[in-house]
């Protein structure tokens, strides 16, 4: 697990979250909570005062939902059901 100095170290550097994450193998929201303490999906949120006095991002939602990848839209999966239905009668219909 990366400490908080590295992961402070990255984002001084100019390195974004998720940049930083996918330096050190970890999500961006991780980064996020390693670098300031507090959730990346707004929970336990400090006020904006606060916030302003401790340099954190306005919202950092967007760091705690990787992006969606459908595994369906891959060939290799679609190589796989071809098979599937090759090898079973009932899926082919007859």
């Amino acid at each position: 697990m990366p400490t908080r100095e590295q992961v402070r170290a990255s984002l001084a550097d100019g390195a974004e979250y998720t940049e930083v994450g996918r330096r050190l193998g970890i999500p961006p929201g991780l980064v996020y909570l390693i670098a300031t303490g507090l959730p990346a999906d707004g929970g336990d949120a400090p006020a904006p005062e606060e916030a302003r006095a401790r340099g954190l991002r306005p919202a950092g939602q967007e760091l705690s939902n990787p992006p969606v990848e459908s595994p369906a839209a891959r060939e290799s999966v679609h190589r796989w059901l071809r098979g599937r239905v090759r090898a079973d009668a009932q899926m082919r219909g007859t």
